[in-house]
């Protein structure tokens, strides 16, 4: 806590508190298995997080020391089975991205780069020798992925990536340009998208640090910096200037951008989650300081644009927690598509941002300030919005599947 007066410190104290919200007694659906990893990680983020986030997101700087820590939660990896990874339900790896992204998003941000991005790229299209070197470490943290797609030029529009690859005897040399590549600076190991010079196909490469720790020639990183959201999680450029990449790092069954789409659809499900964690830390938070925060002799709770406000954001927050919920039990059957896909990122992120909204107006001045949370979640649920799909983009996803009409190349 950095407020030094008392009285607004006070203000502050237990705004972070789990509440449980769960109007429709949703987290009956939890199994032992579910609950104990949602219960794990929620005691991670109160003990180790929380206390620290503010200072690393203000600094802009990514807090390591509790690398070693979530290591020990048996979270990373989430639904893969094998390899050292936990093999978690659907529903409980949601939980766990949601107790996460209650205490803060660029942690979220970390591990949904390595686990499911990183991790889930290699484990879907790698072959089996690339899994048992590189999935092992990653799921014990001893190696920190990351995952290349993004271009300077080409966000939503990744199709039309531009970094080419071009084979050279047992090699592939890589030049080209990335962005907002998170975790790209420390990595240990980056999964790489590059169009083939030789047939235009899209393929995917995993490049690896030197044996001293160093990158190689041709890879060079600058962290883009003067970010306003997850400010903890650092997301470099990239400079690929003919980085050479052996054949054996090449992941085999990626042959197009159909592959890296469907390793995105894997994983907008759990953009959807974030968003629910970050609606339920600012609407406990507004319920919180609405109860505490008296404002012509009474708490601001008991007015009615008050209450109207918390009524709305408790319907929202709810909406998205039954999607989330109904959305694990599609993909445990196997029934899960794109567009349900399209359609819970989509609705989560525009009612999270909105709640988030809400909850620092109900806050007022105190609502601009780190230590009472909100708004770092608000700047956080900015970037959700944008990553994973743009909201626009959803919507023209969502669009075709109506109309049978594509609004887009």
């Amino acid at each position: 806590m950095t407020i030094e007066d008392q009285f607004t410190a006070a203000l502050a104290k237990g705004l972070t508190d789990a509440r449980d919200t769960d109007p429709y007694l949703l987290m009956g659906k939890l199994s032992d298995a579910d609950r104990a990893v949602m219960l794990r990680v929620r005691g991670f983020v109160n003990d180790r997080v929380l206390p620290v986030i503010n200072g690393y997101w203000e600094r802009a700087e990514f807090p390591f020391e509790l690398l070693d820590p979530l290591s020990r939660l048996g979270i990373i990896g989430s639904t893969i089975r094998g390899y050292g990874c936990p093999g978690l339900s659907r529903l409980g790896a949601g939980m766990a991205t949601v107790e996460m992204s209650r205490g803060d998003g660029s942690m979220n941000t970390f591990i949904g780069v390595q686990s499911n991005l990183s991790m889930g790229t290699i484990n879907m299209l790698g072959s089996e020798e690339q899994k048992q070197r590189w999935l092992p470490r990653m799921a014990a943290l001893e190696l920190i992925g990351a995952f290349a797609l993004t271009e300077p030029g080409h966000g939503s529009d990744s199709v039309g990536l531009e970094t080419t690859a071009r084979r050279d005897g047992g090699h592939w040399v890589l030049k080209g340009r990335k962005r907002w590549i998170g975790n790209a600076s420390h990595a240990d190991v980056v999964v790489i998208w590059a169009r083939d010079e030789a047939d235009a196909k899209v393929k995917a490469f995993v490049m690896e640090k030197n044996d001293d720790g160093t990158y190689p020639d041709g890879y060079q990183t600058a962290v883009i910096t003067g970010k306003v959201g997850k400010r903890a999680i650092l997301q470099p450029d990239i400079a690929l200037d003919g980085l050479r990449i052996p054949e054996a790092n090449r992941l085999p069954n990626a042959n197009s951008f159909r592959d890296a789409s469907a390793v995105l659809a894997s994983t907008r499900g759990g953009a959807s989650w974030e968003c629910l964690g970050h609606a339920i830390a600012a609407y406990e938070a507004a319920v919180t300081y609405a109860g505490v925060r008296e404002q012509f002799g009474r708490p601001i709770a008991s007015y009615q644009l008050v209450q109207h406000k918390l009524a709305n954001m408790l319907a929202e927050l709810t909406a998205i927690q039954l999607m989330c919920f109904r959305m694990a039990e599609l993909q445990e059957a196997g029934e899960w598509t794109g567009t349900m896909a399209s359609i819970a990122k989509m609705h989560g992120a525009q009612k999270a941002r909105w709640i988030c909204q809400e909850a620092r107006d109900i806050l007022g001045g105190n609502g601009l300030l780190l230590d009472f949370h909100v708004s770092r979640h608000l700047t956080d649920m900015e970037v959700v919005h944008t990553y994973e799909g743009t909201d626009s983009i959803q919507s023209l996803l969502i669009g075709r599947a109506i109309t049978g009409i594509p609004a887009f190349k």
